[in-house]
């Protein structure tokens, strides 16, 4: 049974016909050289509208955010433009969609930064994590990333000004709302996570202190666009992109009440996704259940069955499908009917055009 999966629910001032979730995920395909997302794109998250709630691929905030080759920004006029297409497609539908806004840091290459040398909460270098560059001479392909430099206190300010205009270019754009990308090793982690911070300024040290930038983009983007508007995604548990945080229950509890006292609309757990991965600590989710009043979205190696479980048991609200909604653009129907799942083919998730894009069928009865 997957009932409750197919209940409505109210999320700030919009009506969702359930509660799944299409997370975000980075498929590059944005139309270069000015990384504006584009018509297959429109119809990619046109064709996945069954979703209560569309999460956008990682969009950046500037130029120095990108990380990867090929992925859309949203702090030009061009880009903007763009993502409109976007969301008239998917509103024409009667989807509601969430920009997600990310700076990546440290975890980028001057080849995706205009030459630049990327910047994070220290001068510590993400081990063992390679980028995705395309240099425009050579074949497209990984790299290592570099040292990046520790951001000042002015750059502190001039990136919060970054997200804060981000968050009303996606309005501009048509978005519903946006989503604070604070998770996977990113820019917001870097200063979260211990091991990735090493200030010992205001913004390092302490829990309080690792937390305060996180604070301190939410209040300017919630002064912006409004609470109701503006959902954060956390992953406390992944080691994505070389962020440890060495208590990671004291350090995500604490991140989940200081949210919730900017009142965000939602809180979104990525949960570690590898196969043999622990499962996240019970005691971390009562914990964030009992600090946060919003709306909690979990996603992670969830199917339908244990997605139904996870809302029954309270601690979760919403869940996020990310794998299967490549391949299965009708998800919540397959769901809903017991329809088996298409897989997708891991060739064509990053760049190209619309085959692995746009191409899985829906679901079709056998004759």
């Amino acid at each position: 049974m997957t009932d409750l999966l197919f209940q409505p629910l109210q999320l700030g001032k919009f009506s969702l016909k359930n509660r799944i979730v299409m997370p975000p995920m980075t498929r590059s395909r944005a139309t270069q050289p000015g990384n504006e997302a584009n018509d297959i794109m429109a119809k990619y998250y046109a064709q996945r509208t069954g979703a209560g709630l569309i999460i956008s691929e990682g969009t950046q905030i500037s130029a120095l955010g990108q990380g990867y080759a090929w992925t859309p920004g949203i702090y030009s006029a061009e880009q903007i433009a763009g993502w409109k297409k976007v969301t008239n497609a998917v509103h024409a539908k009667g989807g509601v969609m969430f920009a997600q806004l990310w700076h990546v840091g440290r975890v980028s290459h001057p080849d995706n930064t205009g030459g630049v040398q990327p910047i994070s909460s220290s001068t510590l270098k993400a081990e063992n994590v390679k980028v995705f560059v395309d240099d425009g001479v050579g074949t497209p392909g990984f790299v290592d990333v570099v040292e990046p430099r520790q951001m000042t206190k002015a750059d502190i300010k001039a990136v919060i000004e970054e997200y804060r205009q981000a968050a009303l270019n996606a309005l501009e754009a048509g978005f519903d709302g946006i989503e604070l990308h604070a998770a996977n090793g990113y820019l917001i982690n870097q200063f979260i996570d211990s091991n990735a911070n090493n200030r010992t300024d205001e913004y390092g040290g302490s829990i309080e202190n690792r937390l305060r930038f996180l604070g301190e983009v939410v209040a300017a983007m919630v002064d912006a666009i409004g609470a109701d508007r503006v959902g954060v995604r956390l992953a406390p548990f992944t080691s994505l992109n070389g962020t440890v945080d060495e208590t990671p229950v004291e350090t995500y509890s604490a991140a989940a009440a200081l949210l919730n006292t900017h009142n965000v609309v939602y809180i979104h757990i990525a949960e570690v996704d590898w196969d043999d991965a622990p499962e996240t600590p019970l005691i971390f989710k009562e914990n964030v259940r009992a600090a946060y009043q919003g709306t909690l979205i979990y996603a992670g190696r969830y199917d339908a069955e244990k997605g139904e479980q996870a809302i029954k048991s309270g601690l979760a609200d919403m869940i996020g499908f990310g794998r299967p909604f490549v391949s299965n653009p009708d998800l919540p129907n397959r769901i809903k009917n017991g329809y088996p799942l298409a897989a997708h083919d891991p060739e064509s998730l990053f760049g190209g055009a619309e085959k692995g894009l746009t191409d899985y069928p829906e679901y079709s009865q056998p004759e």
